[in-house]
C-alpha cells in the first residue's frame, strides 16, 4: 500500500524537524536560546521541531547560524524544499488525461547531462518501443480513473526519447534480467521490444548492464530509480511519482546504483541474455 501524500508529507516535516533539533542539542542550546539568538517567540522553535510548522529558507539559516552550523545549510534548505513537491499524485497531474503526465519530465531531460537508471521489473520507457509502451500504459487509464488519450501518450513517450541522440548526454543503465521477461502486449511486441535494446546498446553514449538472475549480488534493488546528474532522484509508486532532491540522499542512491551494477554484464554477455530471452519468448508464447 502507498503512503497518502498528506502522510508522507507530514513524516518528511518531521524528520526535518528532528534534524533541526539535533543540530539545536549539538550546539548545546535551549529551545528558549535558540529562539532568543533568532528574534523568534519560543513556540516557533517548538513547532518546528516538531513537523508542525515548515521552515522558511531564511528561517534554517538563522537557525545553523545561531547553532554554528553553517555548513548545514545547502542541505536543510534541499530538504526543506523537497517535503512539498516530493510526492505528486498521478490523479491530480492526469486530470485531462497522461499526454501532459508523459510530456512533462522533457525539460529535466534537456537539463540534464549524465542519467543513471535503474529498473528491475521492465523496460525503461526511455527505451520502449510505441507497443511495448502502448501495451504498458493502457491499464492506468482505467486504474486512475482517468481519461484516455493513449495515442496522444504513447506519442508522447516516444517524443521523450529524442534525448538519447544528443551526443552531450550519457546514459548507464541497468536493468535486472527478470525485466527481459515481463510481458507486455503480444509476443511481436516483447519481440520488437528486445530487438529495441539490441539496438540501443550499440549507441556510444549508452551503458546498458543487465544483472543475471543467478549471479550472486549484495543487495537486491525493491524498485526502479532515475537519477539525473547529481541533483535529483525519481522513482514510482502505484499511484504517485517521488521526487529526492536533499544531497545525502542522492550520495546513498548514488552508493546504492554502484553496488546494484557490480554484478552486471555488459557487451556481449548482456546481447546473449537478450536474445535468450527472445528465443524464450518465441518458444513460449503468451496464452
Amino acid at each position: 500500500m502507498s503512503t497518502s501524500p498528506n502522510s508522507a508529507a507530514r513524516k518528511a516535516q518531521e524528520a526535518l524537524g528532528l534534524r533541526l533539533r539535533e543540530l539545536r542539542r549539538e550546539a548545546g542550546l535551549t529551545g528558549r536560546a535558540l529562539a532568543a539568538a533568532a528574534g523568534w517567540h519560543f513556540t516557533r522553535v517548538s513547532k518546528i521541531e516538531n513537523g508542525v510548522q515548515a521552515p522558511t529558507d531564511l528561517d534554517i539559516r538563522v537557525w545553523c547560524a545561531a547553532c554554528e552550523a553553517e555548513e548545514q545549510v545547502g542541505d536543510l534548505i534541499a530538504q526543506a524544499r523537497s517535503i512539498q513537491s516530493m510526492y505528486m499524485e498521478f490523479r491530480h497531474r492526469t486530470r485531462s488525461g497522461m499526454k501532459q503526465l508523459m510530456l512533462s519530465p522533457i525539460p529535466l531531460y534537456e537539463r540534464t547531462a549524465q542519467f543513471r537508471i535503474y529498473e528491475h521489473n521492465a523496460i525503461p520507457g526511455i527505451f520502449q518501443t510505441p507497443s511495448y509502451a502502448r501495451a504498458m500504459l493502457t491499464f492506468w487509464f482505467g486504474f486512475l480513473n482517468i481519461q484516455n488519450d493513449l495515442d496522444e501518450s504513447v506519442a508522447a513517450r516516444m517524443q521523450r526519447q529524442a534525448v538519447l541522440y544528443q551526443t552531450t548526454k550519457t546514459f548507464a543503465v541497468v536493468l535486472e534480467e527478470a525485466a527481459l521477461y515481463t510481458r507486455f502486449g503480444r509476443q511481436d511486441a516483447m519481440a520488437g521490444q528486445l530487438d529495441r535494446l539490441l539496438t540501443v546498446m550499440t549507441m556510444p553514449n549508452i551503458s546498458l548492464g543487465i544483472v543475471p538472475r543467478t549471479v550472486d549480488r549484495e543487495v537486491i534493488g525493491t524498485a526502479g530509480f532515475w537519477m539525473f546528474d547529481d541533483k535529483l532522484v525519481k522513482l514510482e509508486t502505484p499511484t504517485a511519482s517521488i521526487e529526492v532532491s536533499q544531497p545525502q540522499e542522492i550520495a546513498l542512491y548514488a552508493r546504492m546504483f554502484d553496488t546494484l551494477r557490480e554484478p552486471a554484464v555488459y557487451g556481449r554477455e548482456a546481447r546473449r541474455l537478450i536474445v535468450k530471452a527472445q528465443d524464450e519468448i518465441s518458444q513460449h508464447p503468451a496464452t
